[in-house]
């Protein structure tokens, strides 16, 4: 079982969002060197190359467009599992 956490999930869609590593630390809000190594750190623990990298482009590869899909179900569900609870409270 992959122990990848939920904050690498998070900057890995913002990434695949962006498909900008500069825009995507802007807009996460850290620098771009931590968010490269939590990046290559994902890849490492999936055994899988999430993007592929220029120097000037940055795109998904097969396996990074389904971890996309998936990670955005599983940060779906993290947040209404939070909201369920903050209501039911």
């Amino acid at each position: 079982m992959n122990n990848f956490s939920l904050r690498r999930l998070q900057y890995f869609v913002v990434v695949a969002e962006e498909l900008h590593f500069r825009r995507a630390a802007d807009r996460l809000g850290v620098s771009q060197p931590p968010l490269s190594m939590a990046i290559n750190t994902l890849e490492q623990e999936l055994g899988a190359v999430l993007f592929e990298r220029t120097r000037r482009t940055v795109s998904l590869t097969p396996a990074g467009h389904r971890l996309l899909v998936d990670a955005r179900k599983i940060l779906a569900a993290i947040d209404d599992a939070a909201y369920a609870v903050k209501r039911t409270a």
